[in-house]
Protein backbone atom coordinates (compact mmCIF):
# COMPACT_ATOMS: atom_id res chain seq x y z
CA UNK A 1 0.00 0.00 0.00
CA UNK A 2 1.45 3.36 -1.15
CA UNK A 3 2.43 5.73 1.91
CA UNK A 4 0.70 9.20 0.09
CA UNK A 5 -1.58 9.67 -2.52
CA UNK A 6 1.10 12.34 -4.27
CA UNK A 7 4.66 12.89 -4.26
CA UNK A 8 5.71 16.20 -6.34
CA UNK A 9 9.43 15.15 -6.63
CA UNK A 10 12.40 17.27 -7.54
CA UNK A 11 10.73 21.08 -7.82
CA UNK A 12 11.88 24.20 -7.01
CA UNK A 13 9.76 25.07 -4.06
CA UNK A 14 8.35 28.64 -3.44
CA UNK A 15 6.56 27.84 -0.64
CA UNK A 16 4.65 31.22 -0.47
CA UNK A 17 5.99 32.46 2.58
CA UNK A 18 8.06 34.86 0.92
CA UNK A 19 11.53 32.20 1.68
CA UNK A 20 13.72 31.77 -0.88
CA UNK A 21 12.72 28.96 -2.99
CA UNK A 22 14.37 25.01 -2.86
CA UNK A 23 14.37 22.43 -4.46
CA UNK A 24 12.68 19.24 -2.68
CA UNK A 25 10.16 16.86 -2.77
CA UNK A 26 6.61 17.24 -1.62
CA UNK A 27 3.92 14.62 -0.32
CA UNK A 28 0.25 14.41 0.32
CA UNK A 29 -1.90 12.52 2.05
CA UNK A 30 -6.15 12.98 2.41
CA UNK A 31 -6.35 16.00 0.78
CA UNK A 32 -3.31 17.67 3.12
CA UNK A 33 0.72 18.30 2.31
CA UNK A 34 2.22 15.42 4.54
CA UNK A 35 6.06 16.35 3.70
CA UNK A 36 8.08 18.72 2.44
CA UNK A 37 11.85 18.54 1.68
CA UNK A 38 13.15 15.19 1.18
CA UNK A 39 10.57 12.66 0.95
CA UNK A 40 10.88 8.59 0.93
CA UNK A 41 8.21 6.15 0.60
CA UNK A 42 5.56 5.58 -2.81
CA UNK A 43 2.52 7.22 -3.70
CA UNK A 44 -0.18 6.28 -5.66
CA UNK A 45 1.01 8.77 -8.10
CA UNK A 46 4.45 10.75 -8.81
CA UNK A 47 5.04 13.98 -10.61
CA UNK A 48 8.26 14.69 -11.65
CA UNK A 49 8.52 18.99 -11.61
CA UNK A 50 12.73 18.91 -12.10
CA UNK A 51 13.27 22.29 -13.53
CA UNK A 52 9.76 23.51 -12.54
CA UNK A 53 8.65 25.39 -9.95
CA UNK A 54 6.12 24.45 -7.31
CA UNK A 55 4.02 27.26 -5.81
CA UNK A 56 0.66 26.89 -3.27
CA UNK A 57 -2.66 27.22 -4.95
CA UNK A 58 -3.41 30.87 -6.10
CA UNK A 59 -5.85 32.76 -4.31
CA UNK A 60 -8.49 35.31 -6.02
CA UNK A 61 -10.26 37.65 -3.67
CA UNK A 62 -12.16 39.90 -6.25
CA UNK A 63 -13.96 37.54 -8.66
CA UNK A 64 -17.65 37.65 -10.02
CA UNK A 65 -18.53 33.77 -10.40
CA UNK A 66 -22.20 34.46 -8.42
CA UNK A 67 -23.81 33.09 -11.34
CA UNK A 68 -21.59 30.62 -12.88
CA UNK A 69 -20.85 28.94 -9.65
CA UNK A 70 -24.32 27.71 -9.51
CA UNK A 71 -23.94 26.12 -12.58
CA UNK A 72 -20.33 25.36 -13.64
CA UNK A 73 -17.83 23.12 -12.04
CA UNK A 74 -15.05 24.03 -14.53
CA UNK A 75 -14.61 27.51 -13.01
CA UNK A 76 -12.88 28.90 -16.21
CA UNK A 77 -11.09 30.67 -16.97
CA UNK A 78 -9.99 31.30 -13.59
CA UNK A 79 -8.76 27.96 -13.13
CA UNK A 80 -7.24 27.59 -16.13
CA UNK A 81 -4.28 29.98 -14.25
CA UNK A 82 -3.95 28.12 -11.28
CA UNK A 83 -6.38 29.64 -8.97
CA UNK A 84 -7.25 26.92 -6.72
CA UNK A 85 -9.85 29.42 -4.35
CA UNK A 86 -12.11 32.55 -5.63
CA UNK A 87 -13.58 34.88 -3.38
CA UNK A 88 -16.81 36.15 -5.36
CA UNK A 89 -19.86 38.25 -4.61
CA UNK A 90 -17.88 41.48 -4.84
CA UNK A 91 -18.81 45.25 -5.51
CA UNK A 92 -21.97 44.97 -3.98
CA UNK A 93 -23.62 43.05 -6.58
CA UNK A 94 -24.54 38.94 -6.18
CA UNK A 95 -27.60 36.97 -6.17
CA UNK A 96 -28.73 36.42 -2.72
CA UNK A 97 -30.86 37.44 -0.91
CA UNK A 98 -33.46 37.57 -4.03
CA UNK A 99 -36.82 38.35 -3.17
CA UNK A 100 -38.67 36.19 -6.12
CA UNK A 101 -40.12 38.95 -7.77
CA UNK A 102 -36.47 40.89 -7.62
CA UNK A 103 -34.86 38.08 -10.01
CA UNK A 104 -34.90 40.28 -13.55
CA UNK A 105 -34.05 43.63 -11.38
CA UNK A 106 -30.62 41.24 -9.98
CA UNK A 107 -30.13 40.53 -13.22
CA UNK A 108 -29.67 43.36 -14.57
CA UNK A 109 -28.02 44.59 -11.74
CA UNK A 110 -24.96 42.02 -12.62
CA UNK A 111 -25.35 42.86 -16.39
CA UNK A 112 -25.09 46.49 -16.01
CA UNK A 113 -21.83 46.73 -13.71
CA UNK A 114 -20.21 43.43 -14.52
CA UNK A 115 -21.27 43.01 -18.55
CA UNK A 116 -22.63 39.06 -17.56
CA UNK A 117 -24.96 38.37 -20.31
CA UNK A 118 -28.35 38.69 -18.72
CA UNK A 119 -29.79 35.95 -21.16
CA UNK A 120 -27.07 33.37 -19.81
CA UNK A 121 -27.96 34.17 -16.32
CA UNK A 122 -31.77 34.10 -16.71
CA UNK A 123 -31.02 30.66 -17.87
CA UNK A 124 -28.59 29.39 -15.88
CA UNK A 125 -29.98 30.14 -12.75
CA UNK A 126 -31.99 27.78 -10.49
CA UNK A 127 -32.98 30.49 -8.33
CA UNK A 128 -33.11 27.36 -5.25
CA UNK A 129 -32.87 30.34 -2.97
CA UNK A 130 -34.23 33.19 -1.10
CA UNK A 131 -32.29 33.96 1.76
CA UNK A 132 -28.60 34.69 1.72
CA UNK A 133 -27.84 31.28 3.86
CA UNK A 134 -30.10 28.97 1.52
CA UNK A 135 -27.58 30.52 -1.49
CA UNK A 136 -24.81 29.52 0.38
CA UNK A 137 -26.87 25.83 0.73
CA UNK A 138 -27.38 25.88 -3.01
CA UNK A 139 -23.60 26.67 -3.80
CA UNK A 140 -22.55 23.65 -1.53
CA UNK A 141 -24.54 21.49 -3.53
CA UNK A 142 -22.12 21.37 -6.56
CA UNK A 143 -18.50 20.23 -6.44
CA UNK A 144 -16.05 22.21 -9.02
CA UNK A 145 -12.02 22.49 -9.94
CA UNK A 146 -11.59 25.33 -7.37
CA UNK A 147 -13.37 26.55 -3.70
CA UNK A 148 -15.36 29.27 -3.53
CA UNK A 149 -16.27 31.76 -0.85
CA UNK A 150 -18.87 34.81 -1.06
CA UNK A 151 -19.56 37.82 0.42
CA UNK A 152 -23.02 39.62 1.23
CA UNK A 153 -23.75 41.87 -1.35
CA UNK A 154 -25.21 45.48 -0.57
CA UNK A 155 -27.39 45.26 -3.95
CA UNK A 156 -29.18 42.63 -3.25
CA UNK A 157 -29.89 43.39 0.88
CA UNK A 158 -30.83 46.88 -0.63
CA UNK A 159 -33.65 45.46 -2.72
CA UNK A 160 -34.51 42.45 -0.30
CA UNK A 161 -35.10 45.49 2.35
CA UNK A 162 -36.43 48.41 0.40
CA UNK A 163 -38.10 46.63 -2.69
CA UNK A 164 -39.32 48.75 -4.87
CA UNK A 165 -38.26 51.75 -3.08
CA UNK A 166 -34.29 51.21 -3.83
CA UNK A 167 -34.01 53.66 -6.46
CA UNK A 168 -31.02 56.26 -6.86
CA UNK A 169 -31.19 58.38 -3.80
CA UNK A 170 -33.52 55.86 -2.05
CA UNK A 171 -33.20 56.92 2.13
CA UNK A 172 -33.60 53.98 4.30
CA UNK A 173 -35.49 53.98 7.17
CA UNK A 174 -33.15 53.24 10.69
CA UNK A 175 -35.54 50.26 10.46
CA UNK A 176 -34.52 49.36 7.15
CA UNK A 177 -30.99 49.73 8.57
CA UNK A 178 -31.78 47.21 10.86
CA UNK A 179 -33.20 44.45 8.38
CA UNK A 180 -30.07 45.34 6.27
CA UNK A 181 -27.82 44.60 9.12
CA UNK A 182 -29.65 41.72 10.38
CA UNK A 183 -29.52 39.88 6.77
CA UNK A 184 -25.58 40.66 6.77
CA UNK A 185 -25.46 39.18 10.29
CA UNK A 186 -27.44 36.09 9.22
CA UNK A 187 -25.38 35.73 6.45
CA UNK A 188 -21.94 36.32 7.75
CA UNK A 189 -23.13 33.30 10.63
CA UNK A 190 -23.41 31.21 7.65
CA UNK A 191 -20.60 31.26 6.37
CA UNK A 192 -20.36 34.61 4.00
CA UNK A 193 -15.99 35.51 4.14
CA UNK A 194 -17.69 39.54 4.10
CA UNK A 195 -20.05 42.50 3.07
CA UNK A 196 -19.85 44.54 -0.47
CA UNK A 197 -20.74 47.55 -1.25
CA UNK A 198 -20.01 49.98 -4.79
CA UNK A 199 -19.90 53.31 -4.40
CA UNK A 200 -18.50 54.47 -8.29
CA UNK A 201 -20.33 56.07 -11.20
CA UNK A 202 -18.75 53.38 -13.25
CA UNK A 203 -21.35 50.68 -11.97
CA UNK A 204 -24.55 50.77 -13.47
CA UNK A 205 -27.24 48.76 -14.04
CA UNK A 206 -28.59 47.54 -16.74
CA UNK A 207 -30.87 50.69 -17.33
CA UNK A 208 -27.91 53.31 -16.99
CA UNK A 209 -28.91 53.77 -13.06
CA UNK A 210 -25.57 53.85 -10.22
CA UNK A 211 -25.82 51.00 -7.93
CA UNK A 212 -27.89 50.88 -4.60
CA UNK A 213 -24.59 51.38 -2.71
CA UNK A 214 -23.57 54.67 -3.99
CA UNK A 215 -25.82 56.88 -2.50
CA UNK A 216 -25.72 55.33 0.83
CA UNK A 217 -24.53 57.21 3.57
CA UNK A 218 -21.26 56.23 6.28
CA UNK A 219 -24.09 55.38 9.17
CA UNK A 220 -25.94 52.53 6.70
CA UNK A 221 -22.21 51.37 5.85
CA UNK A 222 -20.82 51.45 9.06
CA UNK A 223 -23.91 49.37 10.03
CA UNK A 224 -23.28 46.42 8.05
CA UNK A 225 -19.72 46.43 9.17
CA UNK A 226 -20.66 46.15 13.02
CA UNK A 227 -23.25 43.27 12.11
CA UNK A 228 -20.27 41.06 10.56
CA UNK A 229 -18.51 42.69 13.93
CA UNK A 230 -21.28 40.82 16.04
CA UNK A 231 -20.22 37.54 14.77
CA UNK A 232 -16.15 38.30 15.19
CA UNK A 233 -15.39 38.10 11.22
CA UNK A 234 -15.44 39.40 7.80
CA UNK A 235 -13.74 41.44 5.26
CA UNK A 236 -15.57 44.38 3.79
CA UNK A 237 -15.33 45.02 0.76
CA UNK A 238 -15.62 48.18 -1.56
CA UNK A 239 -15.50 50.15 -5.50
CA UNK A 240 -15.77 53.67 -5.04
CA UNK A 241 -14.59 56.66 -6.40
CA UNK A 242 -13.30 58.17 -3.47
CA UNK A 243 -14.83 62.02 -3.16
CA UNK A 244 -13.51 63.98 -0.49
CA UNK A 245 -16.60 65.08 0.80
CA UNK A 246 -17.87 61.66 1.47
CA UNK A 247 -14.74 61.12 3.79
CA UNK A 248 -14.54 57.24 2.71
CA UNK A 249 -11.24 56.77 4.78
CA UNK A 250 -12.71 58.28 8.25
CA UNK A 251 -15.68 56.15 8.38
CA UNK A 252 -13.77 52.89 6.83
CA UNK A 253 -11.25 53.68 9.77
CA UNK A 254 -13.87 54.12 12.43
CA UNK A 255 -15.29 51.18 11.33
CA UNK A 256 -12.43 48.77 10.77
CA UNK A 257 -10.71 49.91 14.51
CA UNK A 258 -14.30 49.64 15.89
CA UNK A 259 -15.03 45.95 15.19
CA UNK A 260 -11.61 44.69 14.34
CA UNK A 261 -11.95 43.79 11.20
CA UNK A 262 -10.20 44.48 7.79
CA UNK A 263 -11.42 46.78 5.35
CA UNK A 264 -10.31 46.68 1.96
CA UNK A 265 -11.03 48.68 -1.54
CA UNK A 266 -10.05 48.86 -5.27
CA UNK A 267 -6.87 51.61 -5.68
CA UNK A 268 -6.86 52.36 -9.03
CA UNK A 269 -5.50 55.38 -11.03
CA UNK A 270 -9.35 56.04 -12.29
CA UNK A 271 -10.97 58.49 -14.11
CA UNK A 272 -13.82 58.49 -11.95
CA UNK A 273 -12.03 58.72 -8.79
CA UNK A 274 -11.33 62.34 -7.83
CA UNK A 275 -8.44 61.28 -5.22
CA UNK A 276 -5.34 60.35 -7.38
CA UNK A 277 -4.07 56.79 -6.40
CA UNK A 278 -1.21 58.25 -4.39
CA UNK A 279 -2.95 60.40 -1.98
CA UNK A 280 -5.77 56.98 -1.60
CA UNK A 281 -2.82 55.11 -0.17
CA UNK A 282 -1.38 58.28 1.81
CA UNK A 283 -5.09 58.39 3.57
CA UNK A 284 -4.93 54.53 4.14
CA UNK A 285 -2.00 54.53 6.03
CA UNK A 286 -3.23 57.35 7.76
CA UNK A 287 -6.07 55.44 9.10
CA UNK A 288 -3.62 52.16 9.60
CA UNK A 289 -1.48 54.38 11.65
CA UNK A 290 -4.25 55.24 14.38
CA UNK A 291 -4.91 51.72 14.73
CA UNK A 292 -7.55 50.56 11.62
CA UNK A 293 -7.19 47.44 8.99
CA UNK A 294 -7.29 48.70 6.04
CA UNK A 295 -5.87 46.85 2.83
CA UNK A 296 -5.72 48.41 -0.84
CA UNK A 297 -6.51 45.91 -4.14
CA UNK A 298 -4.25 46.37 -6.66
CA UNK A 299 -4.43 45.12 -10.01
CA UNK A 300 -0.99 44.36 -12.08
CA UNK A 301 -1.79 45.78 -15.30
CA UNK A 302 -4.13 48.11 -17.01
CA UNK A 303 -7.64 47.61 -16.11
CA UNK A 304 -9.40 48.64 -19.43
CA UNK A 305 -11.56 46.94 -22.40
CA UNK A 306 -10.48 44.49 -24.82
CA UNK A 307 -12.26 45.66 -27.84
CA UNK A 308 -14.18 43.60 -31.16
CA UNK A 309 -16.59 43.93 -33.37
CA UNK A 310 -18.29 40.77 -31.15
CA UNK A 311 -17.09 42.25 -27.94
CA UNK A 312 -19.32 44.70 -25.97
CA UNK A 313 -17.65 47.39 -27.05
CA UNK A 314 -15.62 48.59 -29.65
CA UNK A 315 -15.24 52.30 -31.18
CA UNK A 316 -17.54 52.44 -33.76
CA UNK A 317 -20.48 51.35 -31.60
CA UNK A 318 -21.97 54.67 -32.27
CA UNK A 319 -21.81 55.26 -35.81
CA UNK A 320 -25.08 55.31 -37.58
CA UNK A 321 -24.13 52.81 -40.11
CA UNK A 322 -22.75 50.32 -37.50
CA UNK A 323 -26.02 51.02 -35.35
CA UNK A 324 -28.08 50.10 -38.56
CA UNK A 325 -26.12 46.32 -38.53
CA UNK A 326 -25.81 45.56 -35.10
CA UNK A 327 -29.02 43.49 -34.62
CA UNK A 328 -28.09 41.41 -37.63
CA UNK A 329 -26.57 38.08 -37.07
CA UNK A 330 -22.98 38.09 -36.70
CA UNK A 331 -22.81 36.01 -40.31
CA UNK A 332 -24.45 39.09 -41.96
CA UNK A 333 -22.53 41.66 -39.97
CA UNK A 334 -19.51 40.52 -40.93
CA UNK A 335 -20.17 40.69 -44.60
CA UNK A 336 -21.44 44.33 -44.26
CA UNK A 337 -18.32 45.19 -42.16
CA UNK A 338 -15.82 43.49 -44.76
CA UNK A 339 -17.36 44.84 -47.85
CA UNK A 340 -15.24 48.12 -48.53
CA UNK A 341 -18.30 50.35 -49.60
CA UNK A 342 -19.87 50.07 -46.16
CA UNK A 343 -16.38 50.56 -44.58
CA UNK A 344 -16.24 54.17 -46.60
CA UNK A 345 -19.63 54.81 -45.69
CA UNK A 346 -18.68 54.22 -41.70
CA UNK A 347 -15.71 55.94 -41.59
CA UNK A 348 -17.27 59.27 -43.18
CA UNK A 349 -20.02 59.26 -40.68
CA UNK A 350 -19.24 60.70 -36.47
CA UNK A 351 -20.25 58.78 -33.46
CA UNK A 352 -23.49 59.80 -32.51
CA UNK A 353 -23.11 60.25 -28.25
CA UNK A 354 -26.52 62.01 -28.05
CA UNK A 355 -28.06 59.48 -25.70
CA UNK A 356 -24.90 58.91 -23.47
CA UNK A 357 -24.91 59.94 -19.64
CA UNK A 358 -22.77 62.67 -19.38
CA UNK A 359 -20.93 61.41 -16.07
CA UNK A 360 -19.05 58.81 -18.69
CA UNK A 361 -18.95 60.89 -21.60
CA UNK A 362 -15.03 61.36 -21.07
CA UNK A 363 -14.68 57.38 -21.03
CA UNK A 364 -16.91 56.76 -24.38
CA UNK A 365 -15.11 59.23 -26.27
CA UNK A 366 -12.04 57.98 -25.73
CA UNK A 367 -13.71 54.59 -26.90
CA UNK A 368 -14.78 55.89 -30.44
CA UNK A 369 -11.51 57.43 -30.96
CA UNK A 370 -8.94 58.18 -28.55
CA UNK A 371 -6.38 56.22 -30.86
CA UNK A 372 -3.44 57.45 -28.80
CA UNK A 373 -4.36 55.35 -25.99
CA UNK A 374 -5.49 52.60 -28.01
CA UNK A 375 -3.52 49.82 -28.68
CA UNK A 376 -3.37 46.89 -31.44
CA UNK A 377 -3.57 43.39 -29.73
CA UNK A 378 -0.93 41.51 -31.84
CA UNK A 379 0.54 37.85 -30.82
CA UNK A 380 3.33 38.68 -28.73
CA UNK A 381 1.12 41.41 -26.71
CA UNK A 382 2.60 42.15 -23.25
CA UNK A 383 -0.11 44.35 -21.84
CA UNK A 384 2.75 47.09 -20.97
CA UNK A 385 2.60 49.07 -24.28
CA UNK A 386 4.49 51.83 -25.27
CA UNK A 387 2.95 54.99 -26.87
CA UNK A 388 5.07 54.07 -30.07
CA UNK A 389 3.03 51.34 -30.08
CA UNK A 390 -0.50 52.82 -30.06
CA UNK A 391 -3.05 52.85 -33.31
CA UNK A 392 -2.09 56.64 -33.76
CA UNK A 393 1.38 56.00 -33.89
CA UNK A 394 0.98 53.01 -35.90
CA UNK A 395 -1.63 54.77 -38.55
CA UNK A 396 0.75 57.65 -38.61
CA UNK A 397 3.66 55.21 -40.25
CA UNK A 398 1.35 53.46 -42.61
CA UNK A 399 -0.10 57.08 -43.40
CA UNK A 400 -3.83 56.37 -43.05
CA UNK A 401 -6.32 57.23 -40.14
CA UNK A 402 -6.37 56.21 -36.87
CA UNK A 403 -10.01 55.68 -37.83
CA UNK A 404 -9.11 53.29 -40.86
CA UNK A 405 -6.43 51.64 -39.01
CA UNK A 406 -8.45 50.57 -36.24
CA UNK A 407 -11.13 49.50 -38.53
CA UNK A 408 -9.03 47.28 -40.60
CA UNK A 409 -7.34 46.14 -36.99
CA UNK A 410 -10.84 44.65 -36.04
CA UNK A 411 -11.02 43.05 -39.47
CA UNK A 412 -8.05 40.75 -39.16
CA UNK A 413 -8.26 37.36 -38.92
CA UNK A 414 -11.50 36.89 -40.37
CA UNK A 415 -13.44 39.70 -37.94
CA UNK A 416 -11.73 38.51 -35.19
CA UNK A 417 -9.18 41.43 -34.64
CA UNK A 418 -8.96 42.63 -30.60
CA UNK A 419 -7.81 46.29 -29.29
CA UNK A 420 -7.08 47.03 -25.97
CA UNK A 421 -7.87 50.27 -24.10
CA UNK A 422 -6.51 50.69 -20.55
CA UNK A 423 -8.79 53.21 -19.16
CA UNK A 424 -7.28 52.60 -16.09
CA UNK A 425 -3.89 51.68 -13.85
CA UNK A 426 -2.23 53.39 -17.57
CA UNK A 427 -2.28 57.11 -16.91
CA UNK A 428 1.19 57.32 -17.52
CA UNK A 429 1.50 54.81 -19.99
CA UNK A 430 3.37 52.04 -17.93
CA UNK A 431 3.21 50.53 -14.96
CA UNK A 432 5.74 51.73 -12.83
CA UNK A 433 4.02 53.19 -9.94
CA UNK A 434 2.96 49.67 -8.83
CA UNK A 435 6.24 48.21 -8.42
CA UNK A 436 6.65 49.88 -4.56
CA UNK A 437 2.95 49.37 -3.81
CA UNK A 438 3.88 45.22 -4.80
CA UNK A 439 6.37 45.75 -1.77
CA UNK A 440 3.52 46.77 0.71
CA UNK A 441 2.32 45.03 3.36
CA UNK A 442 -0.58 47.14 3.61
CA UNK A 443 -1.78 46.21 -0.04
CA UNK A 444 -3.05 42.65 -2.42
CA UNK A 445 -2.47 41.85 -5.58
CA UNK A 446 -6.44 41.67 -7.05
CA UNK A 447 -8.39 43.07 -9.02
CA UNK A 448 -9.18 40.23 -11.61
CA UNK A 449 -12.86 40.25 -11.99
CA UNK A 450 -12.90 36.78 -13.10
CA UNK A 451 -16.07 35.63 -14.71
CA UNK A 452 -17.10 38.92 -15.16
CA UNK A 453 -16.60 41.81 -18.28
CA UNK A 454 -17.01 38.82 -20.10
CA UNK A 455 -17.35 40.61 -23.57
CA UNK A 456 -14.56 43.15 -22.83
CA UNK A 457 -11.53 41.92 -20.54
CA UNK A 458 -9.96 38.86 -19.54
CA UNK A 459 -7.70 39.31 -16.23
CA UNK A 460 -8.89 36.19 -14.99
CA UNK A 461 -5.25 35.45 -16.41
CA UNK A 462 -3.67 37.45 -14.04
CA UNK A 463 -1.99 35.08 -12.09
CA UNK A 464 -0.10 34.25 -15.07
CA UNK A 465 0.36 37.73 -16.09
CA UNK A 466 1.91 38.15 -12.79
CA UNK A 467 4.10 35.65 -13.65
CA UNK A 468 4.93 36.24 -17.20
CA UNK A 469 5.48 39.66 -17.22
CA UNK A 470 6.30 40.89 -13.39
CA UNK A 471 8.52 38.39 -12.62
CA UNK A 472 10.03 37.16 -16.31
CA UNK A 473 9.73 39.28 -18.84
CA UNK A 474 9.27 43.24 -17.58
CA UNK A 475 11.82 45.05 -19.15
CA UNK A 476 11.23 48.17 -17.20
CA UNK A 477 12.26 46.26 -13.90
CA UNK A 478 10.59 42.71 -12.08
CA UNK A 479 9.47 41.43 -8.54
CA UNK A 480 10.88 38.69 -7.20
CA UNK A 481 9.32 35.21 -7.99
CA UNK A 482 8.88 34.82 -4.21
CA UNK A 483 7.27 37.60 -3.35
CA UNK A 484 5.13 37.47 -5.96
CA UNK A 485 4.07 34.08 -4.85
CA UNK A 486 3.49 35.22 -1.42
CA UNK A 487 1.43 37.99 -3.09
CA UNK A 488 -0.94 35.72 -4.67
CA UNK A 489 -1.24 33.23 -2.02
CA UNK A 490 -0.49 33.77 1.50
CA UNK A 491 -1.55 37.39 1.66
CA UNK A 492 -4.55 37.01 -0.52
CA UNK A 493 -5.77 33.90 2.04
CA UNK A 494 -4.74 36.15 4.84
CA UNK A 495 -6.96 38.53 4.42
CA UNK A 496 -9.87 36.86 4.38
CA UNK A 497 -8.84 34.34 7.37
CA UNK A 498 -8.23 31.76 5.18
CA UNK A 499 -4.99 30.10 6.89
CA UNK A 500 -5.61 26.53 5.80
CA UNK A 501 -4.04 27.65 2.23
CA UNK A 502 -1.68 29.69 0.29
CA UNK A 503 1.25 28.32 1.61
CA UNK A 504 3.43 24.90 0.91
CA UNK A 505 4.03 23.33 4.52
CA UNK A 506 2.91 20.08 6.45
CA UNK A 507 -0.68 20.69 7.41
CA UNK A 508 -2.17 22.93 5.06
CA UNK A 509 -4.49 22.14 1.92
CA UNK A 510 -2.50 20.38 -0.96
CA UNK A 511 -3.53 23.22 -2.87
CA UNK A 512 -0.26 23.27 -5.56
CA UNK A 513 0.53 24.24 -8.79
CA UNK A 514 3.54 22.50 -10.75
CA UNK A 515 4.52 25.78 -13.57
CA UNK A 516 7.24 25.90 -16.06
CA UNK A 517 8.47 29.31 -16.37
CA UNK A 518 10.76 28.97 -19.41
CA UNK A 519 6.97 27.89 -20.90
CA UNK A 520 4.77 30.24 -19.36
CA UNK A 521 3.05 32.31 -22.06
CA UNK A 522 -0.22 33.85 -22.11
CA UNK A 523 -2.29 32.65 -25.52
CA UNK A 524 -4.20 35.13 -27.60
CA UNK A 525 -7.54 36.05 -26.00
CA UNK A 526 -10.82 34.99 -28.25
CA UNK A 527 -14.36 35.12 -28.10
CA UNK A 528 -16.49 32.10 -26.82
CA UNK A 529 -20.42 31.75 -26.94
CA UNK A 530 -20.62 28.54 -24.42
CA UNK A 531 -22.74 30.45 -21.42
CA UNK A 532 -25.79 29.27 -21.14
CA UNK A 533 -28.43 30.56 -24.08
CA UNK A 534 -25.28 31.14 -26.17
CA UNK A 535 -23.72 33.81 -24.16
CA UNK A 536 -20.61 35.26 -24.93
CA UNK A 537 -17.49 35.53 -23.00
CA UNK A 538 -13.88 36.35 -23.26
CA UNK A 539 -11.60 33.73 -22.55
CA UNK A 540 -7.67 32.97 -22.60
CA UNK A 541 -5.32 30.27 -21.59
CA UNK A 542 -1.85 29.61 -20.97
CA UNK A 543 1.06 27.38 -21.95
CA UNK A 544 3.21 26.41 -18.87
CA UNK A 545 0.70 25.05 -16.24
CA UNK A 546 2.15 21.10 -15.96
CA UNK A 547 -0.35 20.47 -12.84
CA UNK A 548 -2.56 22.23 -10.90
CA UNK A 549 -3.74 20.00 -7.92
CA UNK A 550 -7.04 21.12 -5.39
CA UNK A 551 -7.33 19.06 -1.97
CA UNK A 552 -4.62 16.68 -3.90
CA UNK A 553 -6.73 15.78 -6.47
CA UNK A 554 -4.70 16.96 -10.36
CA UNK A 555 -7.43 19.14 -11.97
CA UNK A 556 -5.59 19.87 -14.83
CA UNK A 557 -2.38 18.86 -16.62
CA UNK A 558 -0.68 20.47 -19.21
CA UNK A 559 -3.92 23.24 -19.19
CA UNK A 560 -6.71 20.58 -19.72
CA UNK A 561 -9.09 19.51 -17.09
CA UNK A 562 -9.05 16.05 -15.67
CA UNK A 563 -12.90 16.23 -14.54
CA UNK A 564 -12.12 16.01 -10.63
CA UNK A 565 -13.81 18.46 -9.15
CA UNK A 566 -12.28 18.15 -5.29
CA UNK A 567 -13.33 21.81 -4.50
CA UNK A 568 -16.09 23.16 -2.51
CA UNK A 569 -17.74 26.34 -0.39
CA UNK A 570 -15.85 27.78 2.30
CA UNK A 571 -17.88 28.81 5.16
CA UNK A 572 -16.17 31.51 7.53
CA UNK A 573 -12.40 31.48 8.43
CA UNK A 574 -10.37 28.45 8.24
CA UNK A 575 -7.59 27.25 10.24
CA UNK A 576 -4.74 25.17 9.47
CA UNK A 577 -3.92 21.94 11.22
CA UNK A 578 -0.06 21.80 10.86
CA UNK A 579 0.52 17.91 11.23
CA UNK A 580 4.07 16.57 12.22
CA UNK A 581 5.92 15.74 8.96
CA UNK A 582 6.09 12.19 8.89
CA UNK A 583 8.84 10.24 10.01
Amino acid sequence: MSAFDLIIRGGTIVDGSGAERAVGDIAVKDGLIAQVGEVRGNAAEEIDATGMIVTPGFVDVHTHYDGQATWDQEMAPSSWHGVTTVIMGNCGVGFAPAAPDKHEWLIGLMEGVEDIPGTALAEGLKWNWETFPEYLDALDELPRTVDVGTHVPHGAVRAYVLGDRERPGAIPTEDDIAKMAAIVEDGVRAGALGFSTSRTVLHRDIDGEVVPGTTATAEELVEMGRAMGRVGYGVFEMASDMRREWDEFGWMGKMSRETGLPVTFAALQSIAKEMPLDEQIECMRAENDNGANIVAQIALRGNGIVMAWQGTVHPFRLRPSYQAIADLPWEEQKAKLLDPAFKAQLLSEESDFSEVNQDIIGLIMVVCGGWPMQFEMDPDFNYEPTAEESIAARAAAAGVSGDEYAYDLLCRDDGKGFIYLPILNYADGNLDFLEALQQSDDTVNSLSDGGAHCGTICDAASPTFMLQHWVRDRKRGTITLENAIKRQCSDTARLYGLDDRGVIAPGYLADINVIDMNRLKLGKPWLAFDLPAGGKRLLQKADGYVATIKNGKVTFREGQWTGETPGGLIRGPQRAELAEAAE
